[in-house]
């Protein structure tokens, strides 16, 4: 009887010890941080302290991880964060960044489109090298056919490599301008692009070899199965 007795003190005090210690310390990591600056430490503890959730020296009974996550995540160049208690009274955070895949530079608006579909700001201390978009864009064709088309271009060597920007027209016909050549690609519309650029690159391989690359001022792939092309 006495030794449980004992046991079951020795339990409430470490219990109790253990809800009243404080937090000694706030740890960062931000994921990806050598490949893209679009957050810092500094900045998220900035982030944490404005919102009066700077957990060191508090109890770390009363630390809410949550509110944390949930008050981090309101900054948009950031795609998921994960805050947990250690047993030694520190808080860690590990904060992963959004990945850019296109950039919008259009009459409507300057963001970017990150790999899941969603806008993220401009950086003022970071700029992703990623295909742009200039031109009439409205969000929803940036979010929509846009970021497929950019997902297609992340995933294909080749066409990544070749395609510099892409220009929307008002009527939501895509243009294309590329790295090689002074030639212009009228892509039309956005449907079955994977065709018509696959129709393209034999263009590439078969004719321009032939022709040169300084023969055609614009090469239109808007009809089904064909290439118009228009001489300089």
């Amino acid at each position: 009887m006495l030794l449980f007795c004992y046991i079951a003190a020795v339990s409430f005090f470490f219990r109790e010890e253990r809800q009243d210690v404080a937090c000694k310390d706030l740890r960062v990591v931000v994921k990806d941080s050598l490949d893209k600056h679009f957050v810092s430490e500094a900045e998220l503890i900035s982030l944490l302290k404005a919102a009066h959730l700077n957990p060191i020296d508090q109890s770390m009974n009363e630390i809410n991880t949550e509110r944390i996550e949930t008050e981090l995540l309101k900054n948009e160049m950031i795609a998921h964060v994960e805050a947990y208690k250690t047993p030694s009274g520190i808080i860690k955070l590990e904060v992963t960044q959004k990945i850019p895949i296109l950039r919008i530079m259009g009459v409507r608006g300057n963001y970017y489109v990150d790999n899941h579909g969603t806008t993220m700001p401009i950086s003022r201390r970071y700029v992703a090298r990623v295909p742009i978009a200039t031109g009439y864009v409205e969000k929803e064709l940036a979010v929509t056919d846009l970021y497929k088309f950019a997902l297609f271009l992340q995933g294909n060597e080749f066409w990544n490599d070749q395609i510099e920007q892409i220009y929307v027209h008002p009527d939501n016909d895509v243009e294309l301008i590329p790295r090689v050549g002074n030639h212009r690609i009228m892509l039309g519309s956005l449907d079955g692009f994977e065709e018509k650029l696959a129709n393209l690159r034999l263009f590439y391989e078969q004719a321009i070899p032939k022709v040169g690359w300084e023969k055609y001022s614009m090469i239109n792939l808007k009809y089904k199965n064909q290439i118009v092309c228009t001489k300089k």
